[in-house]
C-alpha cells in the first residue's frame, strides 16, 4: 500500500478547487431564485398569516391567485406587487 504525504501547498490547492467549484455552482444555480409560484402553505409562512387570513385576502381580492384543480397557486412577483402597493409611509 503506498503512502501519500500532503503538503501545506496541496491543502492550499484542494481548498482553492473547492471554493471555485462552490462559486460556479451558486452563480449558476438558479434554484437560487425565489420560485415562480408558491402554493398557500408557502405564502402562509411567508406572509405570517393564518390560513383564514390567506383566504380573506383572497376573497376580497387583495391577493391574485391561479387555481388548477384543487391546488391555488400564488404568483410570488404578485405578492411583492401587493406588498410595495400597500406600503404605508410612516
Amino acid at each position: 500500500m503506498a503512502t501519500t504525504i500532503l503538503t501545506t501547498e496541496d491543502l492550499y490547492d484542494f481548498k482553492m478547487q473547492l471554493f471555485g467549484e462552490l462559486k460556479k455552482l451558486l452563480t449558476e444555480n438558479p434554484a437560487a431564485t425565489p420560485k415562480k409560484y408558491l402554493k398557500s402553505a408557502e405564502v402562509m409562512e411567508m406572509l405570517q398569516v393564518s390560513p383564514g387570513t390567506l383566504q380573506n385576502l383572497r376573497i376580497n381580492g387583495t391577493l391574485p391567485y391561479t387555481k388548477i384543480g384543487g391546488i391555488i397557486l400564488y404568483e410570488y412577483d404578485e405578492i411583492l406587487k401587493v406588498l410595495k402597493d400597500n406600503r404605508v409611509a410612516s
